[in-house]
């Protein structure tokens, strides 16, 4: 048999895989492999609790804005509801008040329109008594008490003007 250079390296391949197992290399490197592994599954499992508690915590946020909405919509809606009815109850005090100056305003009116008429009967009634004392003191003719008749009947027409413009 002839040995040549291949021979000895495989010689030497087989002694230093036996070193090798001799040595438990192989052992080592699958328990490393075993603890990189069941560190990259920590590390794993660990983004996996905190991407659930991400989702759970995003939820719960959503949620929360969600409900702050319907709550100021409900806040904004019964906001409209009462300045609603302010705005009605402040109409109607309005026309009621409205109302009421009309209606003291007629009452003036009328008390005024009253008391005019009242002057206006009592400068007739005197206007008349004066006329008739006047007549009874002249009894004159014919043509002067009808000019007397005019005058008086004129200092009338004015006294009556006067009272009604006041």
């Amino acid at each position: 048999m002839v040995i040549d250079a291949t021979f000895w390296v495989a010689i030497s391949f087989v002694i230093f895989i036996g070193g090798l197992i001799y040595l438990k290399v192989p052992q080592k490197i699958n328990e490393q492999m075993n603890n990189m592994i069941s560190v990259i599954k920590n590390e794993i499992e660990e983004a996996e609790k905190l991407k659930n508690e991400t989702k759970k915590l995003l939820n719960d946020s959503q949620l929360k804005i969600e409900n702050a909405h319907k709550e100021s919509e409900k806040i904004i809606n019964a906001a409209k509801t009462e300045s609603e009815k302010i705005i009605i109850e402040m109409n109607e005090k309005f026309f009621q008040s409205s109302e009421n100056r009309k209606k003291i305003t007629e009452q003036k009116i009328v008390q005024i329109k009253n008391d005019a008429i009242k002057d206006i009967k009592d400068a007739s009634v005197k206007i008349a008594i004066e006329s008739t004392s006047k007549i009874i003191q002249t009894s004159i003719d014919k043509s002067k008490l009808d000019a007397f008749f005019k005058r008086n009947l004129e200092q009338i027409k004015n006294s009556l003007k006067k009272t009604t413009r006041a």
